[in-house]
């Protein structure tokens, strides 16, 4: 048996416009899941709250400076090449424009039709989807 190493704690963002439409980007070439859609967000530092890493990852990422998140679940994934524990923060209140800073592709989603979707990031698109209805 094969033991799993302990979770990575990642802050997750999910921008929502007013009209429900959510930002995705595409992970870039060189990182595990190349060109696969997820949400923004990025591994949370030693001793960094999750909120302060959120904020971090927002401005290094997008160029974008969160101005409230709320925390809204987490979820574990194991990947083969890492175990994650995803913490998803909702934010509506942001200043900027995102930018692709890290040369990353995003796009605003209202019904998702990117392809294909980071495995983790799937069941959050079917509860984003709910809240909205």
């Amino acid at each position: 048996m094969t033991a799993v190493a302990a979770p990575i704690d990642v802050a997750v963002g999910i921008l929502m416009k007013p009209n429900g439409d959510v930002l995705l980007g595409q992970r870039p070439e060189g990182k595990p899941y190349a060109g696969y859609w997820e949400f923004p967000g990025g591994k949370v530092e030693s001793g960094e709250a999750i909120s302060d890493a959120l904020k971090r990852e927002f401005l290094e990422e997008l160029g974008i400076r969160i101005i409230s998140a709320e925390p809204w679940c987490g979820v574990q994934h194991v990947y083969p090449h890492a175990h994650v524990r995803l913490h998803f923060y909702i934010s509506r209140e942001w200043e900027g424009e995102p930018q692709s800073l890290e040369g990353q592709a995003f796009a605003w989603q209202g019904s998702v039709d990117v392809t294909p979707l980071l495995p983790a990031t799937i069941p959050l698109i079917e509860w984003i989807t709910r809240l909205r209805d």
